[in-house]
């Protein structure tokens, strides 16, 4: 794995990704952005300075998937591969289901990268939802992070309410509200956004708060000249290919015909996925208005691929069910095709040249086009365009001159552009011509990826471009990502009466550990809140740890920069009802709230008199009211209600399965009753001397440890017990 040159993860979690014939149109989520992505490893893969290309995408089981997207691995090329890793079951979900599992895929990913032995060079997001992820793992390892964002929420979220949704519906198919806050967080912290068009630039980042904090490239994306070649231009095209070609050609032929009257005339061609946003009614309806457009031409719409358009989402099983009912009020039978399925890989740039040699006309009639990648194919085959006025192919037209904008909500203005490419021949074949010569020009993968590339070295310390692949060391401290990959062993000890009490040892403890830090990292697991836990370290000159667990297990914190863990805090939030537990709990007047110091999202603190039969109460009340939570006495006085997954020892289990550490190689430290389930949680356990009776019951059991030796001198004696030394 570990092959010189940089090592690059591209992200592009949603949809379903596969190297081989990948499903475009499968539904909404599977469309351009997956051949982009996959083209886009492939072509960075193939430059010299590149190692490394690893597409990480999710993995998905599902029976009525094809069992290729449950494949940990897949490879494109010998430098670059699909890496799959799980989030949100198994089962294929839409993209708006995934927000709540992406800090899963992030700690999957960490795990991928520890088990693997190398950190990528850089990180580079496709859409929000790999945008974060991105963003996160480029922080954990103080990374560079590039992010494509394809399509943006605030310009879609515009487009909506002008289509008459209200903001209520939006939000809850779409999540738009949290996807803006996601995309500002990211603008804002991005090493480079590389956009497609200027008018992305101006038109929909500049909707974005933080569009001013950015630096923006514009790298237009490339195809596969070898693929998409123009029908009478033999000497572009790949000669062993042209009989397999031409037995392509005829497949679709008798696929159109089945549905043409006379299939002699040229045709329009649109090539989508069922999305409303596509506008393939708007397209139809020009069509169908327009008598002469009628008589001159045959329409044919590949609108993805399907079997039962009723067991499709709402949005594709409306979207065909609004084409078909507009074919039947326009009686376009025997003249609008409407194939249920097509191969991209083989059969798509066949059916670009097939239309071009009818002389007909491509047609994107898209409401939101960011770029417009099937533009660009259908161009490079010879093929007249027709589009948007508003988006990526302002800039495709003004390369190529190979076709005519509209304003795509006239039906009006759709069909005489169609009509006019039409009739008027010389026009056509000025912009076939063009088309030809101009994506060749603008928008081939060799210099898609050489811009790239270029920029992306800028954003890398010089000494990793000359550097030999290597591995990371725990003594690498710019991030903590960095410093707890490679390590293999780690300290989690309380603070009060445990790290803290005995100046003395404590000193000789931390320079123990400074002098291992390449085999050893250490943390506390503390009651303390962050602010509290700071003070006491401040005031004891303690050096921040790898690892803080504070607030009884509900919070994880990683030095040196305290990032929190926020996947820990999603793991944290399933079921948890803190205002109905306060209610409950407002009515046993011997408990009282320690004050906002003590409370936190996910811990509610109170004080309460050391009475065995209060706290089977306090239990009681919880459970008759079903709250599903963690009851934790400590001290003879301190009372913690947390959700049931917390606690300092489920903390320390996340953080073991997170950093891939085994139980055998964490040694953990306590003096009380708080303690107890981390000494439990199958690690090492040391108990110091100065320990309280609350685990007394606990000595003489299988892996915990009582040391003679009190405070900072018992957590010596544990390491040496333990032969971490």
């Amino acid at each position: 794995m570990n092959k010189p040159g940089l090592y690059l993860q591209l992200f592009s979690i949603h949809g379903l990704i596969r190297a081989e014939s990948p499903q475009l149109g499968f539904d909404a989520d599977t469309g351009g952005q997956v051949k982009y992505v996959l083209e886009l490893a492939g072509a960075l893969a193939a430059r010299p300075e590149v190692g490394q290309v690893d597409l990480v995408s999710r993995l998905i089981e599902d029976r009525q998937l094809s069992p290729d997207y449950a494949r940990p691995e897949e490879r494109i090329s010998d430098k670059a591969r699909i890496i799959r890793v799980q989030c949100g079951g198994r089962r294929y979900i839409r993209k708006e289901l995934l927000w709540p599992h992406l800090d899963e895929f992030i700690d999957r990913t960490l795990k991928l990268i520890k088990a693997r032995g190398r950190i990528p060079d850089l990180f580079h997001g496709h859409y929000a939802d790999a945008g974060y992820v991105a963003m996160e793992l480029a922080a954990a390892f103080d990374a560079p992070f590039v992010f494509t964002g394809h399509s943006l929420g605030r310009n879609k979220k515009a487009k909506l309410l002008a289509g008459g949704q209200s903001a209520a519906e939006i939000n809850k198919r779409y999540r738009i509200d949290h996807r803006i806050g996601v995309e500002e967080d990211i603008i804002k912290k991005a090493s480079l956004i590389i956009t497609s068009t200027s008018q992305e630039i101006e038109k929909q980042y500049g909707l974005y708060d933080n569009a001013g904090l950015q630096q923006y490239t514009v790298i237009p994306p490339g195809i596969d000249l070898e693929t998409f070649y123009p029908y009478y231009h033999s000497n572009l095209a790949p000669h062993d290919s042209n009989e397999q070609a031409k037995q392509i050609r005829l497949t679709l032929q008798r696929e159109l015909q089945r549905f043409w009257a006379n299939p002699d005339k040229p045709f329009i061609l649109a090539l989508c996925r069922p999305d409303q946003r596509k506008n393939i009614a708007g397209l139809i309806e020009a069509y169908g208005t327009d008598q002469d457009l009628r008589t001159l031409a045959n329409l044919a719409i590949f609108a993805g691929i399907r079997k039962d358009i009723s067991e499709m989402e709402d949005n594709e099983r409306n979207v065909l069910t609004d084409m078909l009912l507009k074919m039947d009020y326009y009686d376009l039978y025997g003249k609008l095709a409407i194939p249920k399925k097509h191969d991209f890989a083989t059969e798509v740039p066949e059916l670009y040249r097939l239309c071009a040699d009818s002389g007909g006309v491509f047609v994107n009639p898209a409401l939101v086009e960011p770029f417009g990648l099937t533009i660009i194919e259908a161009s490079a085959c010879g093929l007249p365009i027709i589009a948007t006025g508003d988006g990526g192919p302002v800039d495709i037209v003004a390369n190529c001159r190979n076709g005519i904008l509209v304003d795509v909500a006239s039906a009006g203005e759709i069909g005489a552009a169609i009509r006019q490419l039409l009739v008027d021949h010389k026009k056509w074949e000025s912009c076939s011509r063009n088309g030809i010569n101009g994506v060749r020009r603008h928008y081939s993968w060799e210099s898609h990826c050489q811009r790239t590339v270029d920029c992306m070295k800028k954003l890398l310390p010089r000494k990793l471009l000359t550097r030999p692949a290597r591995a990371a060391t725990a003594a690498d401290r710019s991030s903590f990502g960095a410093r707890l990959t490679p390590l293999k062993k780690m300290l989690i000890t309380d603070i009060d009466n445990t790290l803290v009490g005995d100046r003395e040892r404590l000193a000789d403890l931390l320079d123990l550990l400074h002098n291992n830090r390449d085999k050893i990292g250490w943390g506390v697991a503390t009651g303390r809140s962050l602010d509290m836990t700071l003070d006491i370290m401040t005031e004891q000159n303690i050096p921040i740890p790898d690892i803080l667990i504070c607030s009884v297990g509900t919070e994880i914190y990683y030095g040196p920069d305290l990032r929190i863990d926020k996947g820990w805090q999603q793991h944290l939030n399933h079921r948890w009802r803190p205002e109905e537990i306060k209610r409950e709990l407002a009515g046993l007047d011997f408990l009282s709230s320690q004050g906002a110091e003590g409370q936190r999202r996910f811990k509610i603190s109170y004080y309460m008199q050391d009475d065995r039969e209060l706290l089977n109460r306090v239990i009681r009340t919880l459970r008759e009211a079903r709250l599903r939570c963690k009851v934790i006495y400590s001290h003879g006085q301190f009372l913690d209600i947390l959700p049931y997954r917390a606690a300092k020892g489920k903390a320390i289990s996340y953080i073991k399965y997170k950093w891939e550490i085994s139980p055998e190689n964490v040694m953990v430290a306590g003096d009380s009753g708080n303690d107890e389930d981390m000494l439990r949680s199958r690690c090492r356990g040391l108990v110091v001397g100065n320990h309280s009776r609350e685990l007394e019951h606990l000595r003489g059991k299988r892996g915990i440890f009582f040391s003679r030796h009190r405070y900072a001198g018992g957590i010596i004696d544990g390491l040496i017990h333990y032969k971490f030394l």
